[in-house]
């Protein structure tokens, strides 16, 4: 499968050397077994023709969807004219990303930040989904989706953040939490923000909560399952 990675941001300049970009994130998730093309949306670079691959996932950012930055709107549009053509895949701000460019909202949430693992309940499993109750992943996130785009389903959530992973139809669905994150760049991504973004007692309970197990395989395995479900729909 070609997948197209658009990737709306980085990691902090002092991580990339470590841990890589989102782009590269995105391909040690979902492994070996598809050709990925990465297009750096905030530099203006789209993909000529929705067809130039054959699914898109929508990176995490720091910017917000509501923020004045030339990039954004043409996203949007590109966004709007794929869906129900071909698969996408939002995670983080391509999950608030994709809600506003469908027609949803998304803010910054007055609940403040979002870090460590995340936990989501399952309401309404997919049939790209496994049977489970609860799924667990790295998270990093102040703004939220707030209004659910006509259309859309919610299939987990949680009491801080109830849009958790959503669907809209068959050829797209979106996520908040991280599953490309691994605990050690989730870790790192919290010690750069430190005292700054959030507090030290902050970080220290997002940090403590990361080395519990979490379930980024098994959404990987769900993003490859809706991907081939996806491309036959």
């Amino acid at each position: 499968m070609r997948i197209g990675l658009l990737e709306t941001g980085e990691p902090p300049e002092s991580l990339i050397s470590d841990y890589g970009r989102y782009g590269g994130m995105f391909q040690r998730l979902l492994g070996p077994g598809h050709d990925y093309t990465t297009f750096d949306v905030q530099a203006g670079a789209l993909p000529k023709a929705i067809d130039a691959c054959d699914a898109y996932v929508v990176t995490g950012s720091s910017a917000g969807v509501y923020d004045d930055l030339p990039w954004i709107d043409p996203l949007k549009g590109f966004l709007a004219t794929a869906r129900d053509q071909v698969p996408l895949v939002g995670v983080c701000f391509g999950h608030q990303v994709m809600a506003e460019a469908f027609g949803g909202s998304a803010v910054k949430s007055d609940k403040g930040w979002g870090i460590g693992l995340q936990s989501y309940s399952v309401a309404k499993p997919a049939a790209w989904m496994d049977d489970v109750a609860h799924v667990s992943a790295p998270g990093s996130h102040q703004d939220q989706v707030v209004a659910l785009a006509p259309g859309g389903q919610v299939l987990a959530g949680s009491d801080f953040t109830p849009f958790g992973v959503l669907a809209y139809g068959d050829k797209a669905i979106s996520m908040q939490f991280h599953p490309e994150f691994d605990p050690a760049y989730a870790t790192a991504l919290i010690e750069s923000r430190r005292g700054t973004r959030f507090s030290a007692e902050q970080a220290d309970a997002a940090v403590a909560s990361l080395a519990a197990p979490n379930d980024s395989n098994r959404i990987a395995g769900w993003i490859d399952s809706f991907l081939r479900k996806a491309t036959k729909a």
